[in-house]
């Protein structure tokens, strides 16, 4: 996995919730193929993977940088276009 520096970062603890999954949602849509950036949280985003499995199969990466128990770091990027 590249360092992190090589990555945009969402720090969405900075972002009222209700606009978090539409903002992660907008950044992922940009990327191209081969593109990631990274998810900064207080908790684990687990249900942000499912709901990208569920609605885009295939077409995520999800790979944990950091797995708590404070801040959760999450790579994710674009395997497949739409």
């Amino acid at each position: 996995m590249p360092d992190q520096t090589e990555f945009d970062i969402i720090d969405v603890r900075t972002i009222p919730p209700r606009e978090r999954h539409p903002q992660i949602f907008a950044k992922a849509h940009g990327l191209a193929v081969g593109e990631s950036f990274v998810i900064v949280n207080d908790h684990d985003p687990r249900p942000l993977h499912y709901q990208l499995q569920a609605e885009f199969p295939g077409q995520f990466s999800w790979t944990y940088l950091q797995a708590g128990p404070e801040i959760w770091q999450v790579a994710l990027g674009r395997e497949e276009a739409a």
